[in-house]
């Protein structure tokens, strides 16, 4: 079973690039972030072409995030479970996709240490690890991936020093981050690649991609028991090179059957 997922910075810009790689890269799921389109204008349509089911949680300009997948989709959770408080934003969807149990997160950027939008992100993650109580089993086959704009530590920057102090990588962050880990997570790159400098977006400006300049926020978490059946896992860079790229890069990983 392969699983993908992918921070598309604008579904509407980067459909011809997200069909191309679906047909080249061919996952069994793949998770989209920052889709920026209504459910309505979602092109299910033309996913469904490819063999794909797909369900879609989305507000327009801002934000969606949505869970393509050839092995059906069922039990559809848009947002946050029953009894917790709802977000205004669509950042979260949750889904079994055969025997999986899958999340999608856009976690807030945050803007600023200290900035209000940080403390609601902070409290986002926090209200994403109640979440999985409600939605999932750890003890069974789960994957929660997406865009998690925090670099879960110092290997994951391009400079920590530059880092220091600032937003995705400021100590609250990645402690409310290990909480969630807490749930029974295992980052699955980790698992197999120790490395620094592994990175999965960079800015546009500046030549950033060229240069390295990049952080690892683009993450993969299975539950132990899919963990252990990881068979590869890598950062697709080639996806973000060529014309109207996005500035993440999709993180594909292969697990073997149960």
């Amino acid at each position: 079973m392969r699983i993908a997922t992918w921070n598309v910075n604008s579904l509407k810009a980067r459909l011809p690039r997200v069909e191309q790689w679906l047909a080249e890269v061919s996952p069994d799921v793949l998770c989209l972030q920052e889709t920026k389109l209504t459910d309505d204008a979602f092109p299910s349509m033309a996913f469904s072409a490819l063999g794909y089911e797909a369900v879609h949680h989305g507000e327009g300009r801002w934000n969606g995030v949505a869970i393509l997948s050839r092995l059906g989709i069922s039990d559809v959770v848009d947002g946050f479970a029953p009894g917790l408080a709802p977000d205004g934003d669509a950042r979260l969807l949750t889904a079994s996709c055969g025997d999986v149990r899958v999340v999608t997160v856009y976690v807030p950027n945050g803007r600023a240490v200290g900035h209000e939008h940080y403390h609601y992100k902070l409290d986002w993650l926090a209200r994403l690890r109640r979440h999985l109580d409600q939605v999932a089993d750890p003890s069974g086959d789960v994957v929660v991936c997406g865009d998690f704009n925090v670099a879960p530590d110092d290997r994951d920057v391009w400079d920590p020093a530059a880092c220091h102090g600032g937003t995705h990588v400021s100590a609250a962050e990645r402690s409310a981050l290990e909480e969630v880990v807490g749930w029974g997570l295992v980052d699955v790159l980790r698992q197999r690649h120790q490395e620094p400098q592994l990175f999965s977006w960079w800015d546009y400006r500046a030549g950033n991609f060229h240069r390295h300049l990049g952080m690892r926020i683009d993450l993969l978490y299975a539950s132990a028991p899919l963990a252990r059946r990881l068979s590869w896992v890598l950062i697709d860079r080639n996806a973000r090179k060529g014309k109207l790229p996005s500035d993440h890069a999709p993180l594909v990983a292969e697990f073997s059957p149960a």
